[in-house]
């Protein structure tokens, strides 16, 4: 193993983790989180490992994350594509042991602190991971069609294409409730710098959009190895960490309002 990467094995703050709504911690200082409504462009990667969308490194509009459990103003860099080749797996994060077909991570850097991600994930603070749960619907989310479409043209590793304007915005669930930990990344070299929001509802991705997305593979053409799915990192240990939430179970029950408990947002499929 890297010797950068020891971290994955050793460390005490590692994600992803399985979230249990009973042990969540209200925190009503917590505020709703802000993303910069412009869009960007970049390019889907097929790494033979993950699906990762990067950023066009000489774009003149980033778009910036703030609010929430922030300190700081973070940049958007990147989004991982995790997924299961069938829909009993597929998430790295759990809700109460229920695991969804596919998660989606926007990655960003402290633009206050730091200049660029690679500074940034070494260093506290230095990262924001934004969690949005996938589930088969057939309703799907509309700015998730300019990924969705073009899955056809990164089959294999290697492969890349161009997505052209796409809104983070426009990509989130309709909720402002999240819960949030401090964590790590979920890719080497796990770096525990990583301060995790998991939006409290899902997009949705059609059965046939996540059918494309299964024909993708880890190797080449000519060797295609297996398919790129089933890359979650296995879930982590808490080790006494505390998950946050802005969700007020007490006021959610007197006032009706939605939340984990009534509205089995996050139904997923039990491991």
């Amino acid at each position: 193993m890297n010797p950068q990467w020891n971290m994955c094995t050793r460390g005490r703050r590692q994600s992803p983790v399985n979230v249990e709504p009973d042990k969540l911690l209200f925190d009503p200082y917590l505020r709703h989180i802000h993303i910069d409504k412009h869009k960007v462009s970049g390019t889907l990667h097929n790494t033979g490992q993950s699906l990762v969308f990067r950023v066009d490194k000489d774009a003149k509009q980033h778009v910036n994350i703030s609010g929430g459990p922030l300190a700081y103003r973070y940049q958007f860099e990147e989004i991982y594509i995790h997924y299961g080749t069938d829909n009993q797996q597929g998430s790295e994060h759990h809700i109460q042991g229920y695991s969804f077909p596919a998660e989606i991570q926007f990655y960003g850097f402290n633009k206050e602190l730091y200049h660029n991600m690679t500074e940034a994930q070494h260093k506290s603070q230095g990262i924001v991971a934004i969690s949005l749960m996938v589930q088969i619907g057939d309703t799907p989310n509309g700015e998730l069609r300019l990924i969705t479409s073009v899955f056809n043209k990164v089959q294999y590793k290697g492969a890349s294409t161009p997505v052209k304007h796409i809104s983070l915005r426009a990509l989130l669930p309709d909720t402002e409730h999240f819960m949030t930990y401090e964590g790590s990344t979920t890719h080497p070299g796990c770096w525990e710098t990583t301060v995790w929001i998991i939006l409290n509802k899902p997009i949705y991705i059609t059965k046939h959009e996540l059918y494309q997305l299964r024909k993708l593979m880890q190797g080449s053409e000519e060797a295609p190895k297996a398919p790129l799915g089933n890359n979650a990192r296995p879930i982590q240990p808490l080790h006494q960490r505390t998950i946050r939430t802005n969700i007020n179970f007490k006021n959610a029950e007197i006032n009706n309002c939605p939340s984990m408990h009534k509205d089995m947002y996050y139904r997923g499929k039990k491991n």
